[in-house]
This record gives structure tokens, sequence and C-alpha cells, in this order.
């Protein structure tokens, strides 16, 4: 009998781990892979380190780098390089995303009039936002739909779809704007006008460590201090978990390897496998969890020689619409967004195929994927040659996608899980995808843990 199970190594896992290791409860964590981390995964190769997932911790949610002050990695934390600079491709040439904007919407006229992204007269739509009046009907509301009402279809177009669905690997037109960018919705309703409510908000100096940060060897190192800071007989990988059961007040943990008992169990594998995991102790939860999408996703990094790449690469890299039909959603420039990331004579690149514009993308072979990629990069790089270093990382199924009725299902997961005392959920598939959300979430799921273990036994 061990206090806590839990099931899945990933961040939320691993972050549940920690805070129940700070508040000396004990556990025993069962990750079903080789590894844990989940879909945090540095490798260094010939001179290069590379993230084969997420390389980014954002600063305006502070619970990752937190996490990291607190395993003695706040020194080792490094801002992106300048220029910090996002590109959005239109035709074959990249567009800088305007300066002074929130997530591509201006918040002064200066940039976003001489930004050549857009036409003239999608420009003329997106400034008439200020006289379109605020929604009144309650419900959910799809990102597309919400642009579009407020900025036009070119907006939609041009912005919403690769930047903020893009980075959800979803689609525009079914993610949902009140799970993922709430804040749009509260500055519509206070404000009636998201242009009038960030230009009346005080002007900021920017901050000189720009958005994100991370550190020297890749996101990996988060993972690794993680494990360094727990016990190291509390983690075992290669352990999946096959069923859940409870016996009175013992939940009963069946895996490959054996059973193990426990007070409370913590499922924070993705809601695909807690269904699962779960269907034999509870239907309705399992069916619920079943029901959150999931789309897939690779990722090809590719190494050149400097003089082999004609584009200066200032900045952090680009995101394409889906209208422009390159076969990748974005790319990214590792060795110009953070330091030491490839020798000096060398540049080191990323694409990302997939998502829920392409839900066949993972079955490609490798060399199609990376024969993809460099369809894409070469002409609008100016590419020559062949690459010193390709590798592609495949994520079957990990991008949690948080459409259009999400919350209302939340919510029916959380009267569920109260009908299963002892029970608890964490992951992307609830209540945030980032790195940071996860951390988050996974630390308050740990606390709610504590505080049930520590409630009396009801007579």
């Amino acid at each position: 009998m061990t206090p806590v199970v839990i099931v899945g190594g990933g961040i939320a896992g691993l972050a549940t781990a920690y805070e129940l290791h700070r508040q000396q409860v004990p556990f025993l964590l069962l990750e079903g892979g080789p590894r844990v981390g989940g879909v945090i995964l540095s490798e260094q190769i010939d001179g290069f380190t590379i993230d084969g997932g997420p390389d980014a911790l954002l600063i305006q949610k502070p619970e990752g780098i937190k996490l990291c002050q607190e395993l003695g990695l706040g020194d080792r934390l490094v801002p992106t390089k300048l220029p910090r600079l996002a590109f959005i491709q239109r035709g074959h040439r990249l567009h800088a995303l305007p300066a002074a904007s929130v997530l591509g919407i201006p918040t002064e006229w200066g940039p976003f009039i001489k930004s050549r992204l857009f036409t003239w007269a999608g420009k003329a739509r997106m400034g008439a936002e200020l006289f379109i009046p605020a929604r009144r009907a309650g419900g959910d509301e799809s990102i597309g739909a919400f642009m579009t009402r407020r900025f036009g279809v070119e907006a939609t177009t041009y912005l919403a779809e690769p930047l903020l669905a893009g980075i959800h690997a979803g689609d525009v037109d079914r993610l949902s704007v009140r799970a993922l960018f709430p804040r749009f919705l509260e500055e519509e309703a206070k404000y009636g006008s998201l242009l009038r409510a960030f230009r009346s908000q005080p002007r900021r100096k920017p901050s000189p460590d720009g958005a994100f940060k991370s550190l020297p060897g890749g996101l990996s190192d988060m993972i690794r201090a993680l494990v360094a800071a727990l016990p190291a007989n509390a983690i075992r990988v290669g352990t999946p978990v096959r069923r859940v059961h409870r016996d009175g007040e013992t939940y009963r943990v069946e895996t490959v390897s054996g059973r193990f008992d426990a007070r409370a169990v913590v499922v924070a594998s993705p809601a695909f496998a807690a269904a699962e995991i779960l269907r034999d102790l509870s239907s309705p939860l399992a069916q619920l969890c079943g029901d959150v999408p999931y789309a897939s996703a690779a990722t090809i990094a590719l190494a050149f020689r400097r003089d082999a790449v004609q584009h200066p690469l200032n900045g952090s890299g680009f995101v394409v619409p889906k209208v422009e039909n390159t076969g990748i959603m974005a790319g990214s420039w590792l060795s110009s967004k953070w330091p030491n990331r490839a020798p000096a004579d060398c540049v080191l690149l990323r694409a990302f195929v997939g998502g829920a514009r392409d839900p066949g993308a993972l079955n490609r072979s490798d060399p199609e994927l990376v024969t993809v990629a460099l369809a894409a990069l070469r002409p609008l790089l100016g590419i020559t040659g062949e690459p010193l270093l390709k590798r592609v990382y495949r994520w079957e199924r990990a991008n949690a996608q948080h459409e259009v009725g999400h919350l209302d299902r939340l919510a029916r997961i959380e009267t569920t899980l109260k009908t299963v005392p002892g029970l608890h959920l964490t992951g992307s598939g609830y209540r945030g995808v980032g790195i940071p959300d996860c951390v988050a979430d996974g630390r308050a799921t740990a606390r709610q843990v504590c505080a049930w273990l520590a409630a009396p036994v009801p007579a």
C-alpha cells in the first residue's frame, strides 16, 4: 500500500509527484514508456542541441519558470536571442508579425499600417473592429468564428488560423476561444472592442528577456532536474497501467508488472488513455475522457552549414497559413532563437507537420517527412545543398484539442469525479495545454490529494 499512485510520467505527472514530495506524501509514479518527460525531449547530436517537442517556457505564465527556480535552474534560464521577430508566410515571402501587437492584434497603428502581411481591404476591416458591437449571446464560440466576427476573414486566414490555432495544431473553426483565449472574451465584454481594450491599457516597457525562456540543454534539463529531486525508487518506467479498480477504500492499479494498491490515484496520462484505464471503475468518466479529441504531429530537425542558407534567419521562425498549402504548419530557427544550439558555422532548423490540417501526416515514412519539410523550406529560405543532420520526432495523439464545448465537458468531468473519491485527473486534456498550465495543474492536483488524504474518513 502506498498513499498515492500517479499514472503517467509527462510534465503534469512529474509536477504532481514533485509537489507531493514537497508535502512529504509518499507516492509511486508509473510510466508506460521507456522514459519520463512526455513530449519534452531534448537531444545533443554532433554539437547540436535539439528540442524534439516544445522548446520554450512562457514567461507570462510563470509556473514553469518558478518550477525551474525551485529546482536550482533559475540562473541557467536563458532568454531568446535578439532580434525577437516572428514571421507569417504569405505567398513566397515571410512577413514579420507587426510590432506592438497582442498575438498579432495591433495595439498601435503605425507598425500595422506599414505591414505588407494584410491587404488594404483586410487592414480596413480589422480597423473597423472598433465599431463592431460586442456579442451578447452566451455559449461557446470557435476561434475562427470569433476572429471573423470581430476582424474579418483575412485576419482569420492569415493570423488566427496559423498563429492562434496553429500553436495548438488545431482547427481554427473547432478550437474554443472560451477555453484557450478567455482574455479576448473578457476584453470584448468589458470594452466592446479588443482594439479599444488593448489601446486603453497602460503601455509597458518590453521585457528585456522577451516572452520566453529555455535551458542550455533544452527543456529536458528541467525533466532531469525533476527526476533528481524525487526519490529514486518512486518512479518506474516501462510499466504500463491496464486498469484501475476500487475495493472498498483501496484502489487497485493493475499493470503489466503486477498490482499496486493505493489510497488515492492521480491519472496524468492523456485523456484517451485515461478512458481505457478507468472504464471498469467509472464508465461515465471514461466516456467523457474518451471524448476529448487529440491531434498528431511531427517535428523535423534539419541542420545546414550557415553558408547554405541565404535567409538571414533574423528571428525565431514563422507560421504557415493553411491556404498556403506548403505541407508544413510552421518552421523555427533554433540556432537563431536560442544561444549555443549549433556550431558557429552551422544553423539548426525545425519544421512542423500534421495537426488538424493534415491528420494523415504520420502515415508517411521519416524520409518522406524530411522531403516535405525540405520542399517547403528550400525556396523560402534559399537553402542549397543537403542537410548535415536529419532527425524526425513523431508525436502520436500528443496535442489535446480544446474544441468548442470543452469547458462544459470539463465541468461534467469534475462533477463525475466527485462520485469517485480519491481519484484525480490532470494533464493537457483538461485544464490547460501548455507546459506552465500542466505544471500548475499537476501541483494543484497534488495539493488536492494532500487535502483529501488528510480529511477525516466518513463514519
